[in-house]
């Protein structure tokens, strides 16, 4: 395998698609889920199955396969065993995937989640983009509501870029690229109504400060994307949980992050990180994109 064609291999377009399937009662809509993305895109499909390899697994999935409308002449099925995460990660690896995609509940109990599902644990440590499916549908549905972070990052021009290649093949036509401001300070100012002027200013430079970064890269996207409506807006709160609550908040139909910078671990999940935020209470569907920087 030549793993030089992983090396800074942008995150679009996308080339390959995976799914991490369970036999569990919503195999049938996420794989539903992960064709229409598969014909949107004009990807190849790869099913992960981590565990044992049995006639009743075959024939429930041969079922759930034509139930999906999948033509198997594009999909490809791989069986093996081992543990879930690091198997998984290690085939989307092998088979240079461009999106894992994963069936997430939107919200687990405190153990789980600290712990770490199979979902979330694949999340903080894809070297892919990830797509986490919280209710997955049989029936088509359509994608209305993007809503991207647009957090100062290097990792971010390739998010939004991202966003607008999957909102294009989607037939998205509102996309919010969303930049979070945390300042306890200024929070504190704005709480003490006697310095109210002060706190008014403040708020202005900061929000002229974030527009003026974001500004020319939705600029740039109008350019080549001139059919699909992008807005900018800035929200106040912690990172990861004002965005987490501005999509749900607006019902959107997908949230598109940044991938972590850190592989995290327990303390991490506990001392809250951004994407930690979101990962917690999945507000609607998750794409978390991995740039290969």
């Amino acid at each position: 395998m030549d793993y030089s064609k992983l090396k800074k291999r942008p995150s679009f377009p996308i080339e390959t698609i995976a799914v991490a399937i369970a036999f569990s009662p919503r195999l049938d809509g996420l794989l539903s889920e992960a064709n229409r993305l598969r014909n949107y895109l004009g990807a190849a499909m790869i099913l992960i199955h981590v565990g044992e390899k049995t006639a009743e697994k075959e024939e429930a999935l041969e079922k759930s396969i034509n139930k999906a409308g999948i033509d198997q002449g594009h999909c490809r099925i791989i069986w093996m065993d081992g543990d879930p995460v690091e198997t998984i990660l290690n085939v989307c690896k092998l088979n240079i995937v461009d999106l894992l995609v994963l069936g997430a509940m939107q919200k687990e109990n405190l153990f789980k989640f600290y712990l770490g599902s199979v979902a979330r644990s694949i999340s903080r440590k894809a070297k892919t983009s990830v797509f986490l499916i919280t209710e997955p549908k049989i029936e088509s549905h359509k994608v209305k509501k993007i809503i991207v972070n647009g957090v100062d990052n290097p990792k971010t021009i390739h998010t939004i870029n991202t966003s607008l290649y999957i909102a294009k093949h989607l037939g998205a036509k509102d996309v919010t690229i969303v930049t979070e401001v945390h300042n306890p300070a200024l929070t504190m100012t704005m709480a003490d109504s006697s310095t109210a002027p002060e706190a008014s200013k403040i708020k202005k430079d900061i929000t002229e400060e974030q527009t003026s970064r974001v500004h020319p890269i939705i600029e740039e996207s109008h350019k080549q994307y001139p059919d699909i409506k992008i807005k900018e807006k800035i929200v106040q709160g912690r990172p990861g949980y004002a965005i987490s609550s501005y999509a749900k908040s607006k019902n959107a139909d997908l949230l598109v992050i940044n991938s972590p910078d850190i592989h995290l671990n327990l303390l991490d999940r506990i001392f809250t990180h951004d994407i930690e935020y979101v990962l917690q209470n999945l507000p609607c569907n998750v794409l978390i994109v991995h740039s290969r920087l």
